[in-house]
């Protein structure tokens, strides 16, 4: 449970603005894909909702649709590219987030911006944080998603709730964070994000 100063230090603990993109020499992915790099980075930007349910919170979940080009079927947060056209990251993770699951905007109060991620498919990502209360059910986007679920947050701040996700890439074995919860397997960035907005955001510690 979050009590309202929780709440004000989760904000303290966040950025005021999104962090601007270095040069592209400067990037540092998660991981090296073949022919990945085809392009000037990409910006982009995800929403990590704090859904507030009565006197507790939860985290909202996205499974991707199986039907898609890429990452089909992986548990993701709501979130997509900055269009031109969009004011700012926080604008761009809450107009995805209503596309993909029906969120208002107007539910949702965005607290702040978590340090950015690069990762190995050239998506430079900023974790926008949000506290959202909705007035309606978040409903799936059958073209962009196949299911919409929360975590408690108790169980993301649990440790135990962690365990290690393996993956052969390029002949090396590679290790990050899982979270298995209800049928649905979170890894890859998302849990790595989840893993650090807990870490850095919800405790105020250094990354485990």
């Amino acid at each position: 449970m979050l009590a309202d100063q929780d709440i004000a230090r989760v904000r303290a603990r966040l950025l005021a603005s999104p962090q601007p993109m270095p040069d592209a020499d400067d990037l540092v992915a998660d991981i090296i894909l073949p022919d990945a790099f085809d392009g000037p980075p990409v910006p982009a930007a995800v929403l990590i909702a704090l859904v507030r349910r009565g006197a507790d919170f939860s985290v909202l979940y996205t499974e991707r649709s199986a039907g898609l080009r890429r990452h089909s079927g992986q548990v993701a947060f709501p979130g997509g590219r900055i269009d031109p056209e969009d004011r700012d990251a926080a604008y761009a993770a809450l107009r995805e987030a209503n596309e993909e699951v029906a969120l208002n905007p107007a539910d949702a109060e965005v607290l702040g911006y978590m340090p950015y991620f690069f990762t190995g498919t050239n998506y430079f990502i900023t974790p926008v944080v949000a506290v959202v209360e909705p007035r309606a059910p978040f409903i799936a986007n059958p073209g962009e998603v196949d299911d919409v679920f929360e975590v408690p947050l108790h169980r993301i701040i649990d440790p135990g709730s962690y365990g290690v996700f393996r993956v052969m890439h390029m002949g090396q074995e590679r290790r990050g964070w899982q979270i298995d919860h209800e049928g649905h397997r979170i890894w890859g960035i998302t849990a790595e994000l989840t893993r650090r907005f807990r870490d850095q955001i919800i405790l105020g510690g250094a990354p485990a």
